[in-house]
């Protein structure tokens, strides 16, 4: 039976498998979203979120057991500074991940881990307040400026109308349209016929003078 056996050995040494993890977890805190197989973002995902919860202690001995998961102080200063006040009112569940669909050439299943209320993620709720505040933003520019026209039209005078017409015995001057040019084709083209018809006409003649005179 496998009892107590939990964890993917991914064709890794526990060594190897420490090291990697070691640096996924630093480069996910770093970027706070990384691109991954999908069995690797879900192996990953209980070992950043531990990593968190030990920043949300904030004690000496909780930043010593994160030294073990972080392979840099940066990433380290991280989790017990912003992120730890940014999860502060969390109970866990910091990660998320996002399924891509398979790499091409060994058709692994690929996909995204990213943190939670991330750097410029702004949430759901807000995204809707926010386009809900210019949708009605919109509308109400709209009929104010439908006002502002109405108003416009309904102050012109009837006489400005009339204004601008001319009396019926006047007749509009029809300018006659420039004839266009032909262009070097059409040119070339009818000098061509012009010549063949002349040579037409010259061998009529010679084969007339030919049959008769002769």
């Amino acid at each position: 039976m496998r009892h107590l056996k939990t964890g993917r050995k991914f064709g890794r040494t526990s060594a190897h498998r420490k090291a990697l993890f070691r640096n996924m977890v630093t480069a996910l805190i770093d970027r706070e979203r990384i691109r991954t197989t999908l069995a690797k973002a879900k192996e990953l995902r209980g070992k950043v979120e531990k990593t968190i919860t030990l920043g949300k202690k904030g004690t000496l001995h909780a930043r010593r057991h994160a030294l073990k998961l972080v392979a840099d102080k940066d990433s380290l200063k991280k989790i017990f500074g912003p992120l730890s006040e940014r999860y502060a009112n969390r109970p866990g569940g910091y990660t998320r991940v996002i399924k891509l669909g398979h790499r091409l050439g060994d058709d692994a299943p690929m996909a995204f881990i990213e943190l939670v209320d991330r750097e410029g993620d702004t949430p759901v709720k807000e995204k809707k307040k926010v386009e809900g505040a210019a949708n009605k933003k919109k509308a109400v520019d709209q009929k104010t400026d439908d006002t502002k026209k109405d108003k416009k039209t309904s102050t012109k005078s009837p006489t400005s109308k009339t204004a601008g017409k001319k009396p019926d015995g006047e007749k509009k001057k029809v300018t006659p349209a420039a004839k266009k040019k032909p262009s070097l084709t059409r040119r070339l083209e009818l000098h061509f016929r012009a010549e063949l018809t002349a040579l037409w006409w010259q061998n009529l003649s010679k084969i007339w003078e030919m049959t008769y005179i002769s």
